[in-house]
């Protein structure tokens, strides 16, 4: 059993620092900007709250963030009062964030300045992923790091992947949200060209789905697409995040990304027509309305 911290309870963070509880049997404090969840999760899953992230990283030997973007993150690290200035020599600092290469090479300095291990460990797998402790972890860090902590992150993952340096955790997470981002896509257009067609479109799904066009995203979102249900999942105004960052990335490191800068166009018409929270699969909406 270890001591941990987690900061950021929202959507993803609230169920893994539950499994932390659970399935590991670890005591945790967490803290989060909005209190109340806090004591919400507290109430649920027992452990401790703190008032500020330094409060949460005092005494951990494992501190865990998972908050929106680099801005949120460096705030509650780096930041007054953020987790950076509470962790002890020797902890493990574990961000579960999908955020830039950049900020996690910043952050791992900044660590290995006051003497504690930095990883970073962006996770894929979905609000289901995190409430079933099912996600998969793609983590850049030093290998001994990786393997005192990967016995934690594993409360809540299916899957821990040592991907390379400090970084290489973002930069594959990017390549997944690259590949998300086609299938979906072409996920939409055939669906939307099956039903001009007038095809039956869960018939045909069965027969294809068993072939090479299955994927995760067929098996899991054509119904509710077929359905033109959106209101789940992960939204796009997060996979309009990502794809910044990816766009980002591919623009110093000379990439063609001409189907995923084109996608994200394609969320921006999403968000124009009042879908900033639906699932990524409303791009189908896109070529409905």
């Amino acid at each position: 059993m270890a001591t941990a911290a987690f900061i950021g309870l929202g959507v993803m963070g609230y169920h893994m620092a539950g499994h932390l509880r659970t399935r590991g049997g670890h005591e945790v404090r967490v803290y989060n900007r909005t209190a109340a969840k806090a004591d919400k999760w507290v109430a649920e899953f027992g452990g401790t709250s703190a008032k500020t992230p330094r409060e949460a990283a005092e005494g951990a030997e494992f501190v865990f963030a998972c908050v929106g973007n680099d801005d949120d993150l460096r705030s509650v690290t780096t930041g007054p009062d953020g987790a950076f200035h509470g962790t002890a020599p020797g902890a493990i600092f574990v961000d579960n964030t999908t955020s830039s290469a950049e900020v996690a090479r910043e952050l791992s300095e900044a660590a290995e300045a006051k003497g504690f291990g930095f990883l970073d460990a962006p996770v894929s797998g979905g609000e289901a992923g995190a409430q079933n402790g099912m996600l998969t972890v793609m983590v850049g860090g030093n290998s001994d790091t990786f393997e005192r902590a990967r016995p934690v992150i594993e409360c809540y993952s299916k899957m821990v992947g040592l991907m390379g340096d400090v970084g290489s955790g973002q930069l594959t997470k990017m390549v997944n949200q690259i590949c998300i981002a086609g299938l979906v896509q072409g996920l939409a257009e055939a669906i939307h060209f099956g039903k001009a067609a007038g095809l039956d479109i869960e018939k045909v799904i069965d027969v294809i789905s068993k072939g090479a066009a299955g994927s995760w995203q067929m098996e899991n979102r054509y119904k509710t697409m077929n359905e033109g249900h959106y209101e789940h999942g992960f939204a796009v105004d997060w996979m309009r995040k990502d794809l910044a960052i990816v766009l980002g990335e591919a623009r110093n490191n000379g990439a063609s990304l001409p189907v995923t800068a084109l996608v994200d166009q394609f969320y921006r018409d999403v968000q124009k027509m009042g879908g900033s929270r639906w699932d990524t699969s409303s791009l189908l909406a896109r070529l409905e309305r």
